[in-house]
């Protein structure tokens, strides 16, 4: 049962700012393809039209610390970890390494919570229980400290 997951790819010179170094938002978008990602290795789509009803995952929180800069070409490695599985919510742990130099560096460490919703005819999201069709598929990681 999957409870990790990880994804690699090269910095582009659109996620750089004045100073050389990807800008803190797109860290959000890394985590955001790992998760995405890691739902297709699970063969779903993160917009979970495979389920009866089909559920979305709005985020409730996000956040990030950072450690090191990344630069244009850094190659970095993301490193999704399920910290936490509730009934209606999931909560993942992301380390980011820089893998081109020597040794690996951690660049950034994250942390991710989604709710699991539905919605009415008229739009309005509730939460509901992750699909066990899909609950059935992901595991916590072994002592993942969430701080």
């Amino acid at each position: 049962m999957p409870y990790e997951f990880k994804i690699t790819r090269r910095v582009e010179f659109s996620e750089t700012d004045m100073a050389g170094i990807v800008h803190f938002s797109n860290f959000y978008k890394y985590m955001e393809s790992a998760e995405h990602a890691f739902f297709r290795s699970l063969g779903f789509s993160i917009v979970t039209k495979q389920t009866d009803p089909p559920v979305g995952w709005p985020r409730v929180h996000a956040s990030f610390d950072f450690k090191h800069p990344l630069r244009f070409e850094d190659e970095v490695e993301i490193h999704l970890l399920v910290a936490e599985k509730k009934s209606r919510s999931l909560t993942y742990l992301f380390k980011l390494n820089k893998i081109n130099s020597p040794q690996p560096i951690q660049v950034a460490r994250g942390r991710l919570t989604v709710v699991c919703v539905t919605k009415d005819k008229d739009g309005k999201m509730s939460a509901a229980p992750i699909p066990a069709e899909l609950a059935k598929l992901i595991e916590v990681a072994p002592e993942v400290e969430l701080e």
